[in-house]
């Protein structure tokens, strides 16, 4: 995370026209049909024509090399009797229909056998536009992911109520022992103000509008490279229902989506602001509001705001199958002892535990498709070129105000920019969760937000990143 949702989770919840195979068979059916009709066409029609035309068909004598010579008369043969020749005079010749009757039949014949094959092939070529036509109108499928359920302008995804109990758990796509499973020291909430005197150290999320600094005085700095090389690798991967930080004209109050977030806080004063939504949103382009069927991410919306964040440690199980842990807090600590960890020093603590988080809003159009989600922060073109860089805590609807995280510092890397994303994406990498070792169940569904942090509980070492100055820091 960095951030504890287990007690709250949300209670809310490339483009391929390829015919399906149904289509193929239907076109290849037809192609089949009509090309028999034509072949037997000519065929059919040769054979009626092919008897002689006169009216009495006269007999053909059998081909012969070379006429055989005619033998001499027997003189004593005996002479043929009356009868035997009357007979012969007599005998019925073969005939045959008048040719204008055989042409009429043939002619029927060929026309109905065509009428037949006319009608069959306009169905199946009406089956086959019908199947191309209903593959357009759906939510387009990228990779393996089922597309979605159709192209009607409602609202994105029903919202409904997922009771955290109601998730079943995922079978382990790999056998074998989880080596950081138990590893969180499952450090309990604290009060953030004991007496007028802060209790913590600096939490987030906080105000990363570029030029706004915290309050609070700190003399330790966070990972100003890329977190990969700093040696941290990513240890979860969830996201939070709406945008837990503040960017002004980016993610902030005035921002609107699908629907207006309804959210609570565990300890939050009334009135506090949390869940910012992004300013993309329209409701007149279908890909804000065409229903995407989700199989994979659970009551995700087309057309909503959701901060993502990666959760990275030096102490994780990187590159193995372990790497990936649900709670985040066993991949932070993994290969890190709670004795080591209470000798750390705050600067340590900072250096080697931090988050990537990007705020998106889902859109059900795979021009937006992005793969690799579940492995880290998008850097490419406009994604990952501002980033608000500051030292701060675990987040979660659980904090607030009042009730703070002990986990802290950890460096945060926030990308200052709202981005659009396409559903499948998401559901791509709901997917990959999946097939994850330890069971990220928990983690396929929105968590709740934290609300805005105050001043006086945000650190003062906020600094600017600009990927296109190749990581020069500003202050």
């Amino acid at each position: 995370m960095i951030d504890d949702d287990d007690d709250d989770v949300s209670s809310n919840l490339s483009q391929s026209y390829a015919p399906s195979l149904k289509a193929i068979l239907l076109g290849q059916s037809s192609s089949i049909l009509l090309g028999a009709c034509l072949f037997l066409e000519p065929t059919l029609f040769s054979n009626f024509a092919s008897e002689p035309s006169s009216d009495i068909a006269t007999p053909v004598a059998d081909p012969t090399p070379e006429q055989a010579p005619t033998p001499p008369p027997n003189p004593y043969a005996p002479a043929p009797s009356n009868k035997m020749a009357s007979m012969s005079d007599n005998t019925e010749k073969p005939n045959s229909r008048p040719s204008s009757m055989r042409s009429g039949m043939a002619m029927l014949v060929l026309m109905v056998i065509l009428c037949i094959c006319a009608i069959i092939a306009i169905v199946l070529l009406g089956s086959l536009v019908g199947t191309i036509s209903s593959q357009e109108n759906q939510a387009p499928a990228t990779i393996y992911i089922n597309s979605g359920s159709g192209s009607d302008s409602t609202a994105g995804a029903a919202t409904g109520s997922i009771a955290v109990e109601d998730l079943l758990p995922q079978a382990p796509a790999e056998n074998g022992e989880n080596a950081c499973a138990g590893a969180s020291p499952g450090f309990a909430n604290v009060d953030c103000i004991i007496d007028g005197m802060t209790n913590v150290g600096p939490q987030a999320g906080a105000n990363v509008t570029k030029g706004f600094k915290g309050d609070m005085q700190v003399d330790y700095e966070p990972i100003t490279t890329s977190l990969f090389k700093a040696g941290l690798c990513p240890v979860n991967v969830h996201w939070h229902l709406g945008a837990e930080h503040y960017s002004l004209g980016e993610f902030d109050e005035n921002g609107k989506g699908v629907r207006k977030i309804d959210w609570v806080t565990d300890g939050g004063s009334a009135g506090a602001l949390g869940s910012f939504q992004c300013h993309h949103y329209n409701e007149t382009k279908t890909m804000f509001t065409r229903k995407y069927d989700f199989k994979h991410c659970i009551g995700m919306e087309v057309g909503q705001t959701y901060e993502v964040h990666w959760p990275h440690s030096a102490a994780g199980a990187c590159g193995t199958p372990d790497q990936y842990q649900n709670p985040f807090y066993d991949g932070v600590f993994c290969n890190l002892d709670l004795d080591t960890f209470n000798t750390l020093t705050p600067t340590q603590i900072a250096t080697n535990v931090g988050v990537q988080s990007q705020v998106f809003t889902v859109v059900n159009d795979e021009t937006y498709f992005r793969p690799n989600l579940m492995r880290g922060m998008i850097v490419d073109g406009e994604f990952g070129t501002d980033l608000a860089i500051y030292t701060g805590s675990s987040t979660g609807s659980s904090r607030s105000n009042n009730v703070c995280s002990p986990y802290s510092p950890i460096t945060w890397q926030v990308d200052r920019k709202c981005q659009l994303i396409s559903a499948s994406s998401f559901d791509l990498m709901c997917a990959e969760m999946k097939m994850n070792r330890d069971d990220l169940t928990y983690d396929l569904i929105a968590h709740g937000a934290r609300p805005l942090m105050s001043k006086n509980l945000t650190a003062d070492n906020q600094q600017n990143r600009d990927r296109k100055l190749r990581g020069n820091i500003k202050n």
